[in-house]
């Protein structure tokens, strides 16, 4: 009878935070749980119940047409979230991938500095004050941890992260900066490359302020997640984990994910990249918290348990 009641008491307990809300449960710990968010805001319910902050996906802030700019469905979402307390994280303003030609073609170093800055300078002076922190420079590493090929590196090397945090800088100072890739997800050579172009960058002023770790993991793919947040905290630099997605949802890796933040005092959140199953990028693997149906899986119970 004591072990039923024991039992009771545990469900009802697990059952009063989940009420709460996974980003009670997160703050708490003093952390923060975000989800990515298209503008449709089909996820309007549960973003409101169970999460601190936002990303507006990707296209969002991207490089458009010469000299015009389209902020329609960005300003939608961070008005939303402006309007509902919700912090925004901005995603993403310099990235190789989905350039349209008349960037990928520039190969003048004079003329893409100039394209960097007026980008950044519209983009984040648009919604300056509004936004928590911007990744400013996205997936710039290859596996061995050194800079990839791309029109900002080939024309202007190195050089081309600085340039970019320094407009952000310049276009929204009271944001968090930070650069982010993926596979960081183990203290890799990939991970080290990152530690070492941060300490490059960073050497005259402080110019990132954090170092975003992507984390879309395979099944079972969680264990190295600990060494990879130790090395970039590392840095001392904030760390945050941007875009978390786990194929299968088994509730042992989402907790081992949650684990290794909580355990590293620089780890200051944890963004869902995604809400529900249904609208994941990759939803046939059925890699988040929340169903096809919107309704919390067991990963959602084992995360909550986590953080009681």
């Amino acid at each position: 009878m004591q072990k039923l009641f024991s039992l009771i008491s545990l469900a009802l307990f697990a059952r009063s935070v989940a009420a709460a809300g996974l980003d009670s449960s997160f703050t708490a710990k003093g952390k923060k749980f975000w989800a990515s968010q298209e503008p449709l805001l089909r996820n309007a319910a549960i973003l409101q119940s169970d999460f601190g902050g936002v990303t507006p996906v990707s296209s969002s802030f991207a490089f458009a047409s010469q000299d015009q700019f389209t902020f329609g469905n960005a300003d939608t979402l961070v008005d939303w979230a402006t309007s509902n307390g919700k912090l925004i994280r901005g995603h993403t303003l310099v990235w190789h991938s989905q350039l349209p030609g008349w960037v990928s073609s520039i190969s003048d170093s004079a003329t893409l500095t100039s394209v960097i800055q007026n980008h950044i300078s519209n983009v984040a002076g648009r919604y300056q004050g509004k936004i928590y922190a911007w990744d400013v420079v996205n997936e710039c590493l290859n596996e061995d941890g050194t800079l990839r090929s791309s029109v900002f590196f080939d024309v202007l090397g190195e050089n081309f992260v600085t340039i970019a945090f320094q407009a952000a800088g310049a276009a929204d100072s009271g944001a968090k900066l930070y650069i982010n890739d993926y596979n960081l997800d183990s203290n890799n050579a990939k991970v080290q490359g990152m530690v070492g172009l941060i300490g490059r960058v960073n050497s005259n002023e402080k110019l990132i302020d954090g170092v975003g770790t992507q984390m879309h993991l395979n099944a079972g793919g969680a264990s190295g997640a600990q060494a990879a947040l130790s090395a970039l905290a590392a840095t001392g630099l904030d760390v945050a984990i941007t875009e978390l997605d786990i194929a299968g949802a088994a509730p042992s890796d989402y907790t081992a994910v949650v684990d290794a933040c909580l355990a590293t005092p620089q780890c200051v959140t944890i963004t869902s990249w995604g809400v529900a199953d249904v609208n994941s990028w990759r939803a046939s693997s059925t890699p988040l918290l929340w169903d096809n149906n919107y309704q919390p899986k067991s990963a959602y119970d084992a995360v909550i348990q986590a953080l009681a």
